[in-house]
């Protein structure tokens, strides 16, 4: 039986930009129509976001009236921070906005012989008519968009347009078209208003046969039987050497015989390939049904085949948009310039959720575009401390647009310069990646230490008990039934003040006694009278259970600071918690939040009703790209980026000691394969299933003793021993 498609497929043009197959490398992405007559590439970057006011704001100075602050919420006062704020109104960062369209204006055919396909092992998009054939795909060896057309008699007039939906009127554009010896040179400047910043894209058209001419807006090609466009787009201040840009990619081709699209396919290939096919889902779904095109597949959320493709999908996706920055809300791609909250990265949840399986889905790619986003802010976060705290150490934003890590957008209903959490959750996928590379990485170590730094010069307060307090304190992006949204002892914010100092201490063993000290001052997690862990620890505070959000339940994922083996009283009240949490606005972020942490409890109904309401929803386009709520509203990667790691949560779980087998499969997929995965522990693990028992093949490149888990029952914990080098085959019965 063939295994799972590695890309998706449609038998027609996308009509809608959402539906547009996309490519990317990490810094460029394209989103194409796929008509090879008349077609459309839209062009993105990550470094576009337009200048708004945002690129000069910096945190508020509010340092000096935090102990005030302090005082009145801890005597009861609980609407004081309302006015810990200095005054200024809601700033949103610079909005991500696409680049351009690459249009290519030809004579349309009546052949109905048509197919467009996005290959994920290459990332390669092609589109086919009659004997016209057009294939696209951005360069992860050589930061170049690669397209070429070909075909007999090729006619067609190139430009480059930026008047995509909400394009501002008021940008000042230039557009150039002439003849180098490079080929044939296109070019877009686009300075925005009030600002000296500015970008310009640069196509470079090398034709093969007939005749080219130049004038603007672009160029006519006449006759051909190839065209091959390079493109770049470049942000920059002042003007922009285009010559020197058109001399860049022609230098990329080959100086030998060698085909130059050929050439440039294969120095991609050669780092996109291993890395998509790195871990693999195989659900034997049925042969008919995986040879659908996407559009067909979506509208059977009950398809073993769709799981598979959108694991696919969602791994190509995430790997695609990670580069010098991990991805946004909408990954690196948009066809507006109104992007839904400003194409930020939405750090207090949507970010960490997207990239969740790139430790264990093996893609370091990911990891360190996250890790370049943090390194990047680290300068702005220390101001944060310091303005609004008075510490030393630093404090991360709740959004970023990816220049600046400074918080300045927060209102009375959003009050995210609150937030002390942020540092913490962002780190975690970096020390998951440690543990599963079995080193650590030097920044994250001195990251880390920063982050203890301010807990040790922020925790000052303590309680009737002695415990220490965060205050103020802030569960994102929720508030307390009876309070104003900021308040004190979150649970979020308390289990990752814990985490933390513990963390850091083990990567810094000169300062662990003091961290640890002060980690075991914090007060524990308090449960309600539902039963429920409460969000918030401070006795009176009331929850509130209807939200989209589960920050109060980070102690379960993605830390394992509750769990049913080492915390089963913990883990029943985050079930309950888990239990009365509403999906507010169906929000997809939210469904598949409750999801992983569904899969950690090891509920697999709750898991399987999590994917059935995301799957069931209209939620994704026909690209495979998602929205962000039901009925395929609002262009948003969040579901797309986040399933595989659900996918992968339900199956395998790992911690640096402990081994955890399909503690969360639905019913609904009673066989399959999951390959390439990677734990904390140093292994590298495939796991087979059926219905009648399982086989996972451990591959350990460290010693190390684990606890294995196989059933729910908490006596089920057996010590395992690997060895580095030596393959370990587990065999599990029916369950």
């Amino acid at each position: 039986m063939s295994g799972p498609v590695h890309g998706t497929w449609e038998a027609a043009p996308a009509a809608r930009w959402e539906d547009a197959f996309l490519s990317g490398n990490g810094r460029h992405g394209i989103m194409m129509f796929g008509d090879p007559n008349t077609d459309r590439i839209i062009v993105n970057h990550h470094t576009l976001v337009r200048p708004n006011g945002a690129e000069h704001a910096r945190p508020p100075a509010l340092a000096t009236e935090l102990a005030s602050l302090q005082d009145r919420l801890l005597a009861g006062d609980v609407t004081a921070a309302e006015s810990f704020t200095d005054g200024r109104g809601l700033q949103w960062v610079q909005p991500f906005h696409p680049a351009f369209e690459i249009r290519l204006r030809g004579p349309g055919t009546g052949e109905d012989d048509y197919r467009r396909q996005v290959d994920f092992t290459t990332g390669v998009i092609t589109a086919r008519r009659g004997d016209r054939l057009s294939e696209s795909f951005v360069s992860r060896a050589d930061d170049v968009i690669v397209h070429r057309v070909t075909g007999p008699g090729l006619t067609t007039e190139v430009t480059l347009d930026h008047q995509l939906p909400g394009a501002p009127y008021d940008l000042a554009v230039g557009e150039g078209a002439l003849r180098t010896p490079e080929g044939a040179l296109l070019t877009l400047r686009v300075r925005y208003p009030g600002s000296d910043r500015a970008y310009t894209g640069v196509t470079l058209a090398l034709v093969a046969g007939g005749r080219t001419h130049t004038s603007l807006p672009g160029i006519r090609i006449e006759g051909a039987h190839t065209l091959l466009l390079l493109t770049r787009v470049r942000r920059h201040t002042g003007e922009l050497d285009v010559l020197a840009e058109a001399e860049a990619l022609r230098a990329l081709l080959p100086e030998s015989p060698e085909d130059p699209y050929d050439h440039l396919l294969t120095r991609h290939t050669t780092l996109h390939r291993p890395a998509y096919l790195r871990a693999t889902l195989d659900l034997a779904a049925a042969p008919d049904e995986r040879a659908l095109p996407g559009s067909e597949l979506i509208r059977r959320p009950k398809s073993p085949a769709l799981l598979e493709r959108l694991f696919a999908a969602g791994r190509y996706h995430l790997l695609s948009a990670s580069g010098m920055l991990p991805p946004r809300l909408t990954g690196l791609w948009t066809g507006d310039w109104n992007t839904a909250w400003s194409g930020a990265f939405t750090t207090d949840a949507n970010l960490n959720l997207q990239t969740a399986s790139a430790a264990a889905a093996a893609l370091p790619e990911v990891t360190e575009a996250h890790a370049a986003l943090v390194q990047g802010q680290l300068g702005h976060w220390r101001d944060n401390a310091r303005a609004i705290f008075g510490t030393r150490g630093v404090v991360a934003p709740a959004h970023t647009d990816g220049e600046s890590g400074h918080i300045y957008h927060f209102s009375r209903e959003y009050p995210l310069h609150l937030w002390t959490a942020g540092a913490d959750w962002l780190l975690k996928p970096l020390v998951d990646h440690d543990e599963t590379r079995g080193a650590h990485d030097p920044r994250t170590a001195a990251a880390l230490a920063e982050v203890a730094t301010f807990y040790e010069d922020f925790l000052t307060r303590t309680d009737d008990d002695g415990h220490l307090v965060i205050v103020p304190s802030y569960s994102p992006e929720n508030r307390p039934a009876n309070a104003s949204w900021g308040t004190v002892n979150a649970a979020m914010d308390l289990s990752a003040a814990r985490h933390a100092l513990l963390t850091a201490a083990e990567y810094h063993p000169e300062s662990a006694d003091r961290w640890r000290a002060l980690a075991d001052r914090l007060p524990p997690h308090r449960v309600n009278g539902d039963g429920a862990l409460a969000e918030w620890a401070r006795p009176g505070l009331a929850d509130t259970y209807d939200h989209r959000h589960l920050s109060h339940l980070y102690g379960v994922w993605p830390l394992d600071e509750i769990t049913p083996y080492d915390t089963p009283d913990l883990a029943a009240a985050a079930h309950r918690a888990l239990e009365l949490r509403g999906a507010e606005n169906d929000s997809a972020h939210g469904h598949l939040h409750h999801a992983l942490i569904a899969a950690r409890l090891r509920d697999a109904e709750r898991v399987a009703h999590a994917l059935d309401q995301v799957l069931g929803g209209d939620f994704f386009h026909a690209s495979l790209m998602s929205a962000h709520y039901p009925k395929r509203d609002v262009y948003n990667a969040d579901a797309a980026h986040t399933l595989p790691a659900v996918l992968i949560e339900m199956l395998v779980q790992s911690t640096p000691d402990r081994l955890v087998l399909l503690p969360a499969l639905p019913p609904g997929l009673p066989q399959g394969r999951l390959r390439g995965i990677r734990t904390r522990f140093g292994a590298e693990l495939d796991l087979t299933w059926t219905r009648d028992g399982a086989t996972a093949v451990l591959k350990p490149s460290r010693t190390v003793r684990i606890e294995l888990r196989t059933s729910p029952g908490a006596a089920d914990a057996q010590p395992l021993d690997l060895v580095a080098g030596e393959d370990h085959v587990l065999t599990l019965g029916a369950w």
